[in-house]
C-alpha cells in the first residue's frame, strides 16, 4: 500500500466512524468499486486505534469524570451515586448486547462482511433508521437522565452495527432518539458508548495480527493513525455541531444514494 491509499484509508475510517454513514460499509464497498486492495487486517487495526485516540481526546474530561464516579461508587458501594458513575454502568450495559451477539453469531457475520452486495443493502437500511430517527425527534432529556432502560436500548440498537452497512453512530443515534434524548445528547452518548466497542473491534485486530512483521511499513501505519485520529476528531466536532442546529436527512440522502448506486452497478454487471 502507498502513502497515499493510507492516508485515503484513515481518513474513511475517521470520518466514517463517527459521521452515521457506516465506516463498515465503506471499508467494504469503495475498494470494490475503485478496484483497490482491501486493506489488511493490521491497518484496519492502526486505523481503530486512531479513532479510539480521537474519542479519548475530544471526551477526556468526561471520561475522566466518569471514570472518578465510578471510582467513588465502588469505595462507597452506592454505584449510581451520582450522574458521572451512573453513565459508566450504562456505557457498559449498553455494551452487552452487540459485544454478546458479535461472540456468538462471528462466523455468520464474518459470511455477510464478504459480500459486498450486503453492506450496499444494509446502507439502504442505515438511511431508513436515519429518517426514522429524525421523525422521532420529540425529546428534551439530557445523558445525565438516561436510566438503566434507555442505555440497554440504544446498546440493542448498537448491536444492528454488527451487520456491515448500517452504521454504528447512525443506529445508537436512532435509539437515543427514540427514548426521548435531544438530537446532540443522542449523538454525545452513541459516541462515548462507541469507546468499548472501538477498542474492542481495534484489540481483536490487534490479535489477529500478533507475529506479523510492523517493522517494513513503519511509515504506513503511522500516516494510517495520524489521518483516522485527526478526522475522528474533526467529525466528532462536526457532527455534534450540526445536530445542534440541522438534521440527520443529508447524511440518509448520502446512504441511500451510495447504496442504491452500488446495487444498480452489481445489476447491470459494472463491477
Amino acid at each position: 500500500m502507498t502513502l497515499l491509499e493510507a492516508i485515503f484509508l484513515g481518513i474513511i475510517q475517521g470520518a466514517t466512524e463517527f459521521l452515521p454513514v457506516s465506516s463498515s460499509g465503506h471499508s467494504i464497498l469503495l475498494p470494490a468499486l475503485f478496484d483497490m486492495p482491501n486493506p489488511s487486517l493490521d491497518l484496519i487495526a492502526i486505523a481503530h486505534q486512531g479513532t479510539l485516540l480521537a474519542v479519548f481526546i475530544y471526551f477526556w474530561r468526561d471520561l475522566w469524570a466518569v471514570f472518578l464516579g465510578m471510582l467513588r461508587g465502588l469505595r462507597r458501594r452506592a454505584p449510581f451515586v451520582d450522574a458521572d458513575s451512573r453513565l459508566g454502568w450504562y456505557i457498559i450495559l449498553g455494551s452487552v448486547p452487540a459485544a454478546t451477539a458479535g461472540l456468538l453469531l462471528e462466523d455468520f457475520f464474518e459470511e455477510m462482511f464478504a459480500r459486498p452486495i450486503f453492506a450496499a443493502g444494509f446502507l439502504l437500511l442505515t438511511a431508513i433508521l436515519l429518517v426514522i430517527g429524525e421523525r422521532l425527534l420529540s425529546g428534551e432529556l439530557k445523558i445525565s437522565e438516561l436510566d438503566g432502560l434507555d442505555a440497554l436500548a440504544v446498546g440493542i440498537f448498537q448491536m444492528l452495527a454488527l451487520f456491515p452497512g448500517i452504521s454504528r453512530s447512525g443506529s445508537t443515534m436512532t435509539g437515543g432518539l427514540w427514548r426521548g434524548l435531544d438530537r446532540e445528547a443522542a449523538a454525545r452518548f452513541s459516541f462515548l458508548l462507541g469507546v468499548p466497542a472501538i477498542a474492542g473491534a481495534g484489540l481483536l485486530a490487534v490479535l489477529d495480527i500478533q507475529g506479523s512483521n510492523l517493522e517494513g511499513q513503519l511509515m504506513i501505519y503511522i500516516v494510517t493513525f495520524v489521518a483516522s485520529a485527526g478526522t475522528g476528531y474533526l467529525c466528532i466536532h462536526f457532527l455534534l455541531s450540526w445536530l445542534k442546529h440541522r438534521s440527520l436527512y443529508p447524511f440518509a440522502a448520502y446512504c441511500a444514494v451510495f447504496g442504491t448506486i452500488y446495487l444498480l452497478l452489481a445489476l447491470f454487471d459494472v463491477i
